[in-house]
């Protein structure tokens, strides 16, 4: 049976990955981390290789890449006779979602400037930030 000696604890491994103790327990629970040894009184212990994955799976979340793409991503990572591809595609895909994400913000954003800019923001009710808020017809379509 290992021993932590032979490895390190949940906490020294997330520390190295940059993740928390509870993201490693998630990541093993989705499957994006195998499970790894136990000691015989049921401790975690981790190695160079889980640590490695871990970083992989922060770096994918820093990306945006969502739980099922990291998965998809984290087996084309470990299959060394992946096409470059496979990989491409999912990139790919995400790439095209940011995009899309992109457009929208912008969208709203524009739409926003224009409201404040005429909001006079004065003393009197009137309003045409929440005027428009409230235009049921405009929002529905």
């Amino acid at each position: 049976m290992k021993t932590v000696a032979d490895g390190m604890n949940i906490g020294a491994a997330a520390e190295k990955a940059g993740v928390t103790p509870k993201m490693v327990r998630h990541y093993e629970s989705l499957g994006l981390l195998p499970k790894v040894h136990r000691t015989e009184s049921g401790y975690r212990v981790y190695g160079e290789p889980e640590v490695h994955t871990l970083r992989f799976i922060k770096r994918s979340r820093d990306l945006g890449f969502s739980i099922p793409e990291i998965s998809e991503l984290v087996k084309l990572w470990q299959d060394r006779r992946r096409p470059s591809s496979s990989v491409k595609k999912v990139a790919a895909a995400h790439l095209a979602e940011l995009d899309r994400k992109i457009g929208e913000m912008q969208s709203m954003r524009k739409t926003l400037s224009h409201l404040v800019h005429c909001c006079q923001g004065d003393h009197r009710p009137d309003c045409p930030i929440l005027e428009d808020l409230g235009r049921v017809e405009a929002h529905a379509r």
